[in-house]
């Protein structure tokens, strides 16, 4: 069972109730209220009258309680005394009422849910910043996921945007928030918060979609991190100045390790290394530590292999990170402790 907003298209994660056990529980709250209404009942038998003989027995009771929670009522038995008739009315009458409502819990359920999860929306919208928002459930997506998740990710900081319902079914499954809907679009964006987000992945199935999506999410946040994914090397530069951060070439790059593992199995067993976080020697970026200002990468207790310095990524090589500045950013190869 998932918790669906047909009008603004945004799915949030439940946990699952199979019908059996919705069914299961709305009987056992029914056998509840049933056994109160008995031991109300029986606690005071005197103060009923049977028309038959005069006298309550706690069959009589559970009698008396079976037809007068059904709202059958026939009146061959009723509350004779002062107490019996307070109880009926500040406790036997609010039991039967509650009992209807178990009845009827499913109907009430579909008129209340659209109000229950305009509520859940609202205060998801209202929490939400500083989150990741994937465009596309594809392969590429979930990759892209799993990988935030190894790096300690958590789900609720993850919406995943895409055009298909059942896409989204499977990422709400997953427990991750879904928005239905065209990321080229921007009022679609606009339902995954993007305008607040921290970094957008573009996993789309085509680069021209790709490009779009990549235009329309700038254009709504001038400031997140982008990450764009396209099938063909010729495309890079069209989605680049479309606002992608970096562009991942997708053919290109499994080609290049196609050609590295034909020329050295070893290589390309190492780069899978690297690519398989937290199995072996990761890559990661961290911020310049105050003590490592103005010396050179060298003197970094890791192995530096690029400095970013605002937007630009230089290579270890670059004459201009002969030292380290305040603000920097270096990529460091990070090799785990034995055992």
């Amino acid at each position: 069972m998932r918790e669906d907003e047909s009008e603004t298209g945004v799915r949030l994660p439940v946990i699952p109730l199979s019908p059996l056990r919705a069914v299961l529980r709305r009987m056992a709250i029914a056998a509840a209220i049933v056994l109160a209404m008995f031991a109300l009942v029986a606690m005071d038998l005197d103060g009923y009258r049977d028309t038959a003989d005069g006298k309550v027995s706690l069959l009589d009771a559970l009698y008396y309680v079976t037809v007068s929670i059904s709202t059958t009522g026939y009146g061959d038995i009723t509350p004779v005394s002062s107490e019996a008739r307070i109880i009926n009315i500040v406790a036997v009458t609010p039991l039967r009422i509650a009992f209807l409502v178990v009845l009827v819990g499913t109907t009430l359920e579909v008129l209340t849910r659209r109000t229950r999860d305009a509520i859940r929306i609202e205060r998801w919208r209202a929490r939400l910043h500083d989150h990741t928002v994937i465009i596309g459930y594809g392969t590429k997506g979930r990759a892209a996921i799993r990988t935030l998740l190894e790096n300690e990710r958590t789900r609720d900081s993850i919406v995943v945007v895409d055009p298909q319902p059942a896409m989204i079914d499977e990422a709400t499954a997953d427990g991750f928030v879904g928005v239905v809907g065209d990321g080229t679009r921007s009022h679609v964006l606009n339902r995954a918060r993007i305008g607040t987000a921290k970094e957008i992945i573009v996993a789309t199935q085509r680069d021209d979609t790709s490009a779009l999506v990549t235009l329309t999410a700038r254009s709504l946040n001038p400031t997140a991190t982008i990450v764009a994914a396209v099938r063909e090397a010729e495309n890079d530069p069209l989605v680049r100045q479309s606002g992608a951060d970096v562009v991942i070439t997708s053919s290109e790059a499994a080609g290049r390790m196609l050609g590295v593992a034909t020329q050295s199995p070893a290589v390309s067993t190492l780069i899978e290394d690297f690519l398989a976080y937290g199995r072996g020697l990761d890559l990661f970026e961290r911020a310049v530590a105050p003590e490592e200002v103005g010396r050179p990468p060298s003197a970094c207790e890791e192995i530096v292999v690029a400095v970013v310095r605002g937007r630009e990524v230089m290579t270890y090589a670059d004459p201009r990170v002969s030292t380290l500045r305040a603000g920097d950013r270096v990529v460091v190869i990070h090799v785990p402790a034995p055992g």
